[in-house]
């Protein structure tokens, strides 16, 4: 495991670090508590946690496998939190999982898979002591904002590469691979539907239950992490209507440029049908055939054919056929 942080607060102030096996006897007035920050523990040191820290064992044993959706779960006086993060690997969306353990006097965040830590956080929310003065509520909620605050830079790149998609879908054809992207973003994106509905259940209970460590003063703050979830859903739906409409389109132009060609070939097919018509009337070997010792024939044939052939073409210009 590796110990992020570990470190006792007092009125919004750093007193001193904390081992994971030190108890701490703090103020019940919840201006002391214990903020401890893992990655990636193992199951003894987790076992120590929970010792130390009077831990539900299906909490930590949720915590340990990390294969959990976003939830809360209360354990008397005491919440489990799990969100997950996000965060982009190549041309994949990767998820992660941030399990956290809240109760009077601490809050030990638990992460698995995160590309983000929690560092430039704990340094910000240190710059302002009035707000980890306020308890380990206020820290829960910056750890969800902050996990919920990732999401929008994956979905404004997706947004980004749609809407080029869009542009070449309206100049040329699609090509396989930019159609195959189409089906993987699809795929990309109902799988994070998925982790940000239970995401916002989970910012909701905090709005509108009573929990645990959770002051009613503190339900201001989790709507705002319950808004910044709606706005990546919808941000999401809105691509997954445009990623349709792209597909939908490009099929329809695709078709309505084949019936151009489509009506192009006929055009110059009966064009050319006129002189091959005649050529293939004069050209039968019969002896006794019209016009064969007219002085002017040939000509006059192929006069014929330039007249029939040019009111064919401007009669197909005019319908725009050509």
């Amino acid at each position: 495991m590796t110990v992020v942080a570990a470190y006792l607060y007092r009125n919004g102030q750093r007193v001193r670090p904390v081992a994971i096996d030190e108890r701490v006897d703090c103020a019940p007035d919840k201006s002391e508590f214990i903020w401890i920050g893992v990655a990636d523990p193992t199951v003894e040191e987790m076992e120590t946690l929970a010792r130390t820290h009077g831990l539900h064992p299906l909490a930590i044993e949720d915590a340990i496998k990390a294969n959990q959706l976003p939830k809360v779960d209360i354990y008397g006086d005491q919440l489990f939190v799990v969100a997950r993060t996000a965060h982009v690997e190549g041309d994949a969306i990767c998820y992660g999982e941030t399990a956290l353990f809240v109760g009077p006097s601490h809050i030990i965040s638990v992460r698995h898979g995160s590309a983000r830590a929690h560092l430039a956080l704990r340094e910000e929310l240190e710059a302002v002591p009035s707000r980890l003065a306020q308890g380990v509520d206020y820290v829960l909620h910056a750890i969800l904002d902050f996990i919920v605050d990732g999401y929008l830079p994956i979905i404004e790149g997706i947004e980004e590469e749609v809407l080029e998609m869009e542009q070449q879908m309206i100049d040329h054809f699609l090509r396989r691979e930019d159609i195959t992207r189409i089906f993987s973003l699809r795929r990309q994106l109902i799988r994070f539907q998925r982790v940000l509905l239970p995401m916002q259940e989970v910012a909701t209970k905090f709005v509108k239950m009573d929990l645990p460590s959770i002051d009613p003063e503190a339900r201001p703050y989790f709507s705002d992490v319950r808004d910044h979830v709606r706005r990546v859903q919808t941000m999401v739906d809105d691509l997954r209507e445009i990623l349709n409409s792209v597909f939908e389109s490009s099929n329809l132009l695709e078709q309505q440029r084949t019936g151009e060609i489509t009506r192009q070939l006929a055009a110059w097919a009966a064009i050319l049908a006129v002189p091959t018509a005649i050529a293939g009337i004069y050209g039968m070997n019969f002896e006794h055939m019209p016009e064969l010792k007219t002085r002017y024939g040939y000509f006059v044939v192929l006069g014929v054919i330039g007249v029939v052939c040019s009111l064919l073409y401007a009669r197909f210009r005019k319908l725009k056929w050509l």
